[in-house]
Formats: structure tokens, C-alpha cells, sequence
């Protein structure tokens, strides 16, 4: 190999393999999506304990996505070692909320749509996504399942509070119950006829009842 040949390496020509304007276009259309994603993520998560990250980590994959992706289409050989290497590759974190599989699926289609060129396609579908889950998650919060905790002194005073419960709430079902000595503990899982909660108020007021708490069901509960 001469000194020359040194230059002509496929190293060096793969360096103009994508066009400047290709990647700028692509990414700049992965972080604009992305940021979507994250905005979609913030208004419909109902988890307990919000993570700014995870939102954020959105946003990577769409460009992180949409990388990759261009890499593979500019070099099949590329692309046969990309799909070697990304098979090795594990992740441990769990994903509590079962609606974060679908942003995390998400980013990583409009990351692969658009840097495949079809740009129509992932800016649209993106926009419809979007609309249909800000629709349907937030929709009707009211009827979304709770856990009443009720703390009462006997029987009669469990008695009236689940009648009093029956009537406010629009279904009522026992989840567990715990009874000692002149203690009744129970807890429940409701459903809503609108958005008042003020009959926790009351509820807590009624003789016998120690305590009365409403606790949004996210489905953790174990019972």
C-alpha cells in the first residue's frame, strides 16, 4: 500500500456518505417531533410521581433515532453490522406506566420515518397521535377509578358511611376490609358521578368515622 492509497481509505469517503443538509433537515425535524412527544407526555401522564427525565429522554431518542438511521441508509454494509450490534444491547429499566411503551415506541418510529425521507408521513401521523391521546386519556377524568379509605368505630358506623357512599358515588366496590377491637378499617374502590369530591368532607364529619381518605387509583393497588 503506497503512501497515497492511505488517503483513499473508505473511512474518508464515508464522511461524505450524508449530506450536510440531510442531517440538518432530519434532526432538526427529530427535535422539533420530539419536543411534541415530550408536550403530549407532560399534559396525559396520570402516574404518581411525574419524571421531567423520562420526558427528555424522549426527545433523545427521536434524534438519537433518526441518527442511526441515517447512518444505515447511506451504508448497507453499515447497516449489517448496526443490526449486529444493537442486538447485544440490553436495557433493565422497568417502565411502570403501561402508556410509556407507546411514547417510548413513538420516538423511535418518527426517528426511523423521518430520517427514511418520509417526512409527510412522520410529521402528520405524528400530529393525529398526538390529538387522539390527548383526547381519550384526558377524557372524563370523573369516572377514572378511587380508593376510599374508611376508618370507623363498629359495624353501624361502617353501615351508614357505605350507605352514605352508595348514594354520592356512582359504583362502589370492597377491595379489602380490616376489623379489631372497636376498629373497622376498610378500603374501597369507587367511581365518581362527576368531579366534587366534598363528600370526603362530610363523609369524615359522620359519628363513628374516625377517618375518611380518596386516594387516586392508578392500578398499583393490591388487595
Amino acid at each position: 500500500m503506497s503512501f497515497s492509497d492511505i488517503f483513499k481509505s473508505s473511512f474518508l469517503e464515508n464522511v461524505s456518505a450524508v449530506s450536510p443538509l440531510d442531517m440538518a433537515l432530519t434532526l432538526t425535524l427529530a427535535f422539533g417531533i420530539g419536543l411534541f412527544i415530550f408536550f403530549v407526555y407532560k399534559k396525559t401522564y396520570q402516574g404518581v410521581m411525574y419524571s421531567s427525565s423520562f420526558g427528555v429522554t424522549l426527545i433523545a431518542l427521536t434524534m438519537i433515532t433518526s441518527q442511526v438511521i441515517l447512518a444505515v441508509t447511506s451504508n448497507v454494509v453499515l447497516s449489517l453490522g448496526m443490526v449486529g450490534a444493537l442486538s447485544i444491547v440490553r436495557f433493565r429499566t422497568a417502565i411502570k406506566e403501561p402508556l410509556d411503551i407507546a411514547f417510548l415506541f413513538w420516538s423511535i418510529a418518527a426517528g426511523i420515518i423521518l430520517a427514511a425521507g418520509m417526512i409527510p408521513l412522520g410529521v402528520l401521523g405524528s400530529v393525529v397521535i398526538g390529538v387522539i391521546l390527548l383526547v381519550f386519556v384526558n377524557k372524563k377524568s370523573h369516572v377514572n377509578p378511587y380508593i376510599v379509605v374508611l376508618s370507623c368505630d363498629g359495624h353501624d358506623a361502617e353501615t351508614r358511611a357505605m350507605d352514605y357512599l352508595k348514594e354520592k358515588t356512582q359504583k362502589l366496590v370492597v377491595k379489602s376490609k380490616s376489623a379489631q377491637s372497636g376498629l373497622v378499617e376498610v378500603n374501597m374502590e369507587i367511581r365518581l358521578k362527576d368531579d366534587n369530591t366534598d363528600f370526603v368532607n362530610e363523609l369524615s364529619a359522620m359519628d363513628g368515622v374516625n377517618s375518611a381518605v380518596l386516594v387516586s387509583y392508578n392500578g398499583d393497588y393490591m388487595g
